[in-house]
């Protein structure tokens, strides 16, 4: 565990605070092991960054214990922190409050949600390392469109948040001072859902179009989701306490 990466019980949701710009090996599995403690727990979690930096990349170093590398698959520490968040049941919501630069446009990219200041700097500078983009620069694509992801990977010159909201990047972006209100209001509202739907609802997300592209196929895809969830839902009538 570090300092370094906070999190905070907000009622219906919680806050998860990067405290450095720059995420270390270590950094990397606090964020890790406080997505495990959180789990089930909360309907929504808010990821954002200290001061006005949201994130800038990550430390490439090797584990100065040799313990750690079993916490990481083929060492790939960092691939693990975005999957974890990716996969997390919780709405996660990305709450980019400054600049997200290189593996830090990843970050965006895992989250569910995203809500951007409008003079936030995005962007994969990479290329001017002569390196790419690896982990960000696939997860843009995916997400992007070409022409969008191209000017990113390929001049390595940011965008602002408008420009991200416009791109499909972000959902949202709105003035620096109203970015944790919006987020605020948009984890109260997610928290007000069933969880069993939700999760299941983050399913066929993922799932359509990436795993079902024929229309028929995924109409079908739909009523079994929601004959799936309505059951369970049926069978089990607690809901956890946080949400």
């Amino acid at each position: 565990m570090t300092d370094h990466v906070l999190m905070e019980d907000c009622g219906n949701y919680a806050r998860i605070t990067l405290g450095r710009a720059v995420l270390d090996r270590a950094s990397q599995l606090a964020l890790q092991d406080l997505l495990k403690q959180s789990a089930g727990r909360y309907a929504a979690i808010v990821l954002t960054g200290a001061n006005a930096t949201f994130c800038t990349g990550i430390a490439d170093e090797a584990p100065a214990d040799p313990a750690l590398a079993r916490f990481s698959r083929q060492g790939q520490t960092w691939v693990d922190t975005v999957e974890a968040i990716r996969k997390h049941p919780s709405v996660m919501i990305a709450a980019v409050n400054g600049a997200a630069l290189g593996e830090g446009v990843s970050l965006i990219n895992a989250c569910d949600l995203a809500i951007a200041a409008e003079d936030a700097q995005i962007g994969l500078p990479e290329i001017a390392q002569a390196r790419y983009a690896e982990t960000a620069g696939p997860s843009t694509q995916l997400r992007i469109l070409r022409k969008h992801a191209s000017w990113m990977i390929l001049t390595g010159r940011p965008v602002d948040g408008r420009t991200a909201a416009r791109w499909g990047l972000v959902n949202v972006a709105v003035p620096a001072d109203r970015v944790m209100d919006e987020v605020h209001a948009v984890a109260e509202s997610v928290a007000k859902f069933n969880p069993v739907t939700v999760d299941w609802s983050k399913k066929a997300i993922d799932d359509i179009p990436s795993h079902i592209s024929d229309w028929t196929a995924a109409l079908e895809y739909g009523r079994v989701i929601t004959a799936v969830v309505q059951n369970q839902i049926g069978k089990d009538k607690v809901t956890p306490s946080k949400f």
